[in-house]
């Protein structure tokens, strides 16, 4: 056992945590293949070890020793139109693979515990084989990954769920822009934080809760250094801090066995991008997030289906203000999390008695956004107003192991 989640773990930390576009906000809408297949849900759908990351209590649901590997490849197609003459730019960060490794043990009659390294959010665009002045050739990836050990209590059908944390962050920002080239190469930082779980089983009914603390990163030079330029020429009234908090979270959630072989689920969280710094310096709002599943299983098979929609976070600033207008263009040109409806679909085999393979397919619906940046027209950077085009498509494949 010690040597397999030593090899699982290994195997994580050799793919790495890649950027990629999450649907909400930064966030993939959901983590391992099951809750992703099943538009995200989570927090009152016990899936085994994968519980482990999204909700801790429902580990209680392994039923001896689980392994889940896998990993997302994930495609964004962004497009970004500065409406300055120069036509439709398409990013070039347009696949990525996120790694996922979950561990479950029961070790006693009521408790439980694991380990697991996922990818957890990320985000960029790349335009530097694009030659329009209003892109500048800008370059950015958010990339996260966590390290987790999550322990459950269960006892009469509630069971109470705990999971300290580690997290990985990186952040580059790099362009070209009024004679001034910024970048200040990759920053790193590691911070703790941890999410609790509560959830309670009585017959064909689930419930669950759970609360993911704010973790706040700071990436030295990043976001001062994209910033400065802007201060400088007083556009912006001084450049923005290097914080890049990521968002506390608290949910709800449930799901009911209509029978023995069809499950539906439904959760909502809100994610509290307002509340945290750098992003609310770019005008980022609390989001709303709500998820529904369907399970089909029996004999070891599974069909899954989902919805979910995500209210995007970034709030228009007022564009006729040039400290507006170069907020709209970080966000739509550097970090444009604006989708919001996905439609999920996926399906689990037995391959042995022990092992099983699982399947996930997000698409995100396209989304148009468009923000005024008026006050910024003629300098070189944008036009009167600039304009983004993103959806997403995903595969997830992974093996579960139980022994």
């Amino acid at each position: 056992m010690t040597r397999t989640i030593k090899l699982a773990v290994a195997a994580a930390m050799a793919l790495g945590a890649t950027s990629a576009f999450a649907t909400n906000g930064d966030h993939l809408i959901g983590l391992g293949a099951k809750s992703r297949s099943m538009g995200g849900v989570s927090i009152g759908m016990p899936f085994g070890a994968e519980s482990g990351i999204n909700n801790p209590a429902l580990l209680s649901s392994v039923k001896g020793t689980e392994i889940s590997f896998g990993g997302t490849l994930f495609m964004p197609n962004v497009k970004y139109n500065a409406n300055d003459g120069n036509g439709i730019q398409d990013s070039a960060a347009d696949l990525n693979v996120i790694p996922e490794v979950s561990v479950g043990n029961k070790v006693g009659e009521h408790f439980y515990w694991g380990i697991g390294i996922w990818g957890t959010a990320g985000m960029g665009t790349d335009y530097r084989s694009e030659n329009s002045q209003s892109t500048m050739n800008m370059v950015t990836a958010l990339q996260l990954m966590q390290l987790g050990v999550p322990v459950a209590y269960e006892m009469n059908g509630l069971s109470v769920g705990f999971t300290p944390i580690l997290q990985y962050g990186a952040l580059d920002i790099n362009y070209n822009a009024m004679g001034t080239t910024v970048g200040e190469g990759l920053a790193q930082d590691l911070k703790f934080t941890y999410n609790f779980g509560l959830s309670y089983n009585v017959g064909a009914l689930t419930l669950g809760a759970v609360y993911r603390a704010e973790i706040p990163m700071k990436y030295k030079g990043q976001i001062s250094g994209a910033t400065g330029p802007f201060a400088g020429l007083g556009i912006l009234p001084a450049p923005f801090g290097d914080e890049l908090t990521q968002p506390a979270e608290i949910g709800v959630g449930f799901s009911f066995k209509i029978t023995r072989d069809n499950t539906i689920a439904f959760d909502y969280k809100q994610v509290k991008w307002g509340d945290a710094k750098g992003y609310k310096d770019f005008n980022w709002k609390n989001t709303d997030v709500f998820a529904v599943g369907y399970q089909f299983e029996i004999d070891g098979y599974a069909l899954r289906a989902g919805y979910n929609h995500g209210t995007q976070p970034i709030k228009e600033a007022d564009g006729t203000t040039q400290a507006g207008a170069a907020i709209n263009v970080f966000n739509l040109l550097g970090f444009p999390a604006v989708v919001e409806d996905h439609i999920t679909a996926g399906a689990s085999a037995p391959l042995t008695e022990q092992l099983s393979v699982d399947l996930a397919l997000t698409y995100a619906l396209e989304t148009k956004v468009s923000f005024d940046t008026s006050a910024l027209d003629g300098m070189g950077l944008t036009g009167p107003s600039n304009e983004v085009k993103h959806s997403q498509s995903g595969v997830t494949f992974q093996l579960t192991y139980d022994f």
